[in-house]
């Protein structure tokens, strides 16, 4: 079936009666965006308020804690730092890191010097995280009506781990990029689908799940109909090229051209192992117990668990095939991963479709009821996110 021929199936089923695509005049768009950028923006100020409290410089929680030092790194000075940790013996490369981030921090900082590179990082995630959110609704109004994609943008803002959306990480921009590539092959739109794959894919690792999206549901179409346009052949072919880009330049520069961005992954001690890392960890977690495991570890396994179920529930024969292949390539990738246990729901942070199935049934539900549950994930959202930047043993 093709992706127009999907889409229009899943909206016949979750598209709620009556659904005009306004709510009191308004367009459910606006109201989705308004309700996502209130929901961040005082996620953004708890934590603020709290590093303020804490002695803390709310800049520099926000933009410059963690893998943002890297991005700040590469910015100002380009690739060349190398971090070695002899006691346990990892090497860290800054070529681990894909180049579109931390080139449009360098932008910026040209375009407002005065910001400085934390500053010039923050305005590219929040700029990311609101074009995310009109994206995540477009897909959102695509696949199951307004009302769930109304449902949809303001259940991915208050996740437990959307802090991340607010800090000088990638997560949103990536996010952004693939909101708008599965909108554009819904749409049938292949030659801006692959670009923004390729973007995509210089933008993070988990990037190849965006052009898989694409090249799969290019293939699919043209087993539809082989004499598809030359432009179906070359989202195909082009969606994956940025990712691939980048591994080939670290693998020259590493004297590698094809092993080489394996080799950098390695020393960081990230690798594919079939999920023989992760299940391990959560062996242990669930060994030890709550009150043996930090808070940030022990709400991995949740995570997981929940993403699985999802998961589930969307390729229960409704969804689009592209966001079929998205969400399940990223789960592959996180989940099959070794190394950054703590990490995996932040990796898993732009697998937006999964919350389809919530959404439309939240879209079913009376209205209080999705009032009460938003009001409760955002409270959860905002206390656990200001925990990880400003409490939690390990790195975010």
């Amino acid at each position: 079936m093709a992706a127009s021929s999907v889409t229009a199936a899943v909206r016949r089923s979750g598209e709620t009666d009556g659904d005009d695509g306004t709510r009191g005049g308004v367009p459910v768009g606006v109201v989705a965006v308004a309700a996502f950028v209130a929901v961040r923006v005082v996620g953004v100020a708890v934590v603020a308020a709290c590093a303020w409290w804490s002695g803390k410089d709310p800049v520099a929680v926000l933009g410059a804690s963690w893998d943002s030092v890297w991005y700040i790194g590469i910015a100002e000075e380009g690739y060349g730092r190398t971090q070695v940790w002899p006691e346990i013996g990892s090497v860290q490369s800054d070529l681990a890191f894909f180049p579109l981030y931390p080139g449009l921090m360098r932008g910026v900082c040209a375009l407002l010097p005065w910001v400085g590179p934390a500053g010039a990082g923050l305005l590219v995630a929040w700029g990311a995280a609101v074009a995310g959110a009109v994206g995540v609704y477009r897909v959102g109004e695509l696949v199951a009506g307004a009302r769930a994609g109304l449902l949809l943008v303001v259940l991915w803002g208050v996740l437990p781990h959307s802090v991340v959306l607010g800090i000088a990480y990638t997560e949103a921009l990536l996010a952004a990029l693939a909101a708008w590539t599965l909108y554009a092959v819904l749409r049938g739109r292949w030659l801006w689908a692959a670009a923004l794959a390729v973007l995509a894919g210089l933008t993070r690792p988990t990037g190849i799940a965006v052009a898989a999206a694409v090249s799969v549901a290019a293939v699919y179409e043209l087993l539809l109909k082989p004499r598809a346009p030359l432009r179906v052949w070359a989202a195909a072919l082009l969606a994956p090229a940025g990712w691939a880009a980048h591994l080939l330049a670290v693998g020259i520069r590493r004297g590698d051209p094809l092993g080489g961005y394996f080799a950098v992954q390695r020393d960081w001690g990230s690798y594919f192992d079939f999920g023989h890392g992760v299940a391990g960890s959560v062996a242990r977690v669930l060994a030890r117990g709550p009150g043996g495991t930090p808070l940030v570890t022990a709400v991995v396994p949740v995570v997981i668990v929940a993403a699985l179920v999802l998961a589930v529930l969307l390729a229960r024969g409704w969804a689009p095939l592209p966001l079929l292949v998205y969400c399940g390539t990223l789960l592959v990738i996180t989940l099959g991963g070794a190394g950054f246990f703590e990490s995996k729901p932040r990796f898993l942070l732009p697998a937006f479709p999964l919350l389809l199935p919530a959404a439309a049934a939240m879209a079913r539900a009376r209205p209080r009821t999705a009032v009460a549950v938003t009001a409760a994930l955002a409270g959860l959202s905002f206390g656990y996110g200001t925990y990880l930047l400003i409490s939690a043993p390990l790195p975010l």
